[in-house]
């Protein structure tokens, strides 16, 4: 039950003293990690055949191999195996395999290599404090052996080692740190740039993921009150008057097809994302379309001024921003007449929707996902949105969109 509790916490449960190097996980902290074996078989191999040349090199002024210096050499690159998964614990215990081996007076050799590869694998593992620890302890013994205890250790007749030797050996211990902090300074950062990658992609989809919300909310929003209104004249109508009633009814199955076809193109881009759509997509062009369905919803829509040249971007926004205010005054506005005015001036388009009220519910001038649609499309392009009632009754919606074609291509 203990032992349950202790890892069912999530706390630290290997040695306390590991966590002053900044071990998080104790003794499991990668247990997913897989065993380099394959490299590590390798640096043995070198190992063993690299110290076996320096003894011959070095016969005579240092000890020759035994059985107990190839067994450090043996513990030395097999704690390699773990690096990856206990980098601590292998930084440490592969300095000290080396300091012994140093103490013992076997040669110098690849033994080092095993500590510099131990040292990298720790400090690229964010363990920077145990690297440099393991590393000074290292070259702490070195000294030691080398100025004061070589006169009790093997060889008898090994001699104190100059302090020039130190200061080579030193170079050695710093050139490993600064290797190691160079790839962990990489690796953080290749992890900051894939991280920025897909947070930009997370915004990109984010981004998306909004345009068509904003876009099926237009289209759906003016078709859907369009088809509302006239489904309740038809209702009304189809006993006292059905000719009436079937002029609804047409009107109905107008505003459903055009629908239709406008959610098919915004369901095309997802589908074939990249594509150029089917059809264009609608402007201001259009707007007699938008007072020809108006006035099938008995809304006279009245248009004052002409539309200048616009962006494809700027054209849609303006087109929706005119659409969506329409469907408002059809769906929260007691009038049943509408002015839509276009001015250019400046370098903007101002685009005035107005009615003169009085609004039907609480939702004067509409709800507050049309309004904020619309006030996204304006400052996605730089633009304003005002919206309010006005003074003298009614509701007003004033945008200010920039209007300027870029003329370099």
């Amino acid at each position: 039950m203990d032992e349950q509790r202790v890892r069912g916490s999530g706390r630290p449960h290997g040695p306390r003293w590991l966590s002053r190097w900044g071990v998080r996980g104790g003794w499991d902290d990668q247990p997913g990690t897989r065993l380099p074996w394959r490299s590590t078989l390798a640096v043995t191999v070198l190992v063993l055949l690299g110290s076996n040349f320096a003894a011959h090199a070095q016969a005579g002024d240092r000890a020759q191999l035994d059985v107990f210096a190839r067994v450090l050499l043996l513990v030395a690159s097999g704690l390699l195996l773990f690096r990856q998964r206990h980098p601590v614990p292998v930084v440490f215990g592969t300095a000290a395999a080396a300091m012994v081996y140093l103490g013992a007076g076997y040669p110098y050799g690849p033994v080092f290599l095993t500590v510099a590869l131990a040292c990298f694998s720790a400090v690229v593992a964010g363990h920077r404090k145990a690297a440099w620890a393991a590393l000074g302890m290292l070259w702490a013994g070195h000294v030691l052996v080398a100025h004061w205890l070589y006169r009790w250790l093997p060889p008898s007749r090994d001699a104190g080692t100059s302090w020039g030797q130190e200061l080579v050996i030193a170079a050695w211990v710093v050139a490993i740190v600064a290797v190691s902090e160079l790839a962990r300074t990489k690796r953080e950062q290749w992890a900051r740039e894939r991280a920025e990658r897909a947070q930009a992609a997370r915004r990109r989809a984010d981004a998306e993921r909004l345009r068509i919300a904003r876009e099926l909310h237009d289209v759906l929003a003016h078709s859907l009150s369009v088809i509302n209104v006239q489904a309740g004249v038809g209702l009304a109508l189809l006993d006292a008057d059905p000719e009436q009633a079937r002029t609804a009814l047409t009107t109905i199955k107008s505003a459903s097809k055009e629908a239709l076809g406008d959610v098919r193109q915004v369901l095309d881009t997802l589908r074939t994302p990249g594509s150029a759509p089917r059809a264009p997509a609608p402007g201001l062009d259009r707007l007699p379309e938008l007072v020809e369905q108006a006035a099938r919803a008995g809304l006279t829509v009245e248009i004052e001024g002409e539309s200048p040249p616009l962006p494809p971007g700027t054209d849609l926004a303006a087109f929706r921003i005119v659409q969506e205010a329409l469907t408002n005054v059809v769906r929260h506005s007691g009038s049943r007449h509408a002015r839509v005015r276009l001015d250019h001036t400046g370098g903007a388009l101002r685009l005035r929707v107005d009615d003169d009220g009085p609004a039907t519910g609480d939702e004067a001038g509409g709800s507050g996902n049309g309004l904020a649609g619309m006030r996204e499309r304006a400052a996605s392009l730089g633009g304003t949105i005002e919206a309010g009632p006005r003074p003298d009754g009614g509701f007003e919606v004033l945008a200010v969109l920039p209007s300027r074609v870029e003329e370099d291509r």
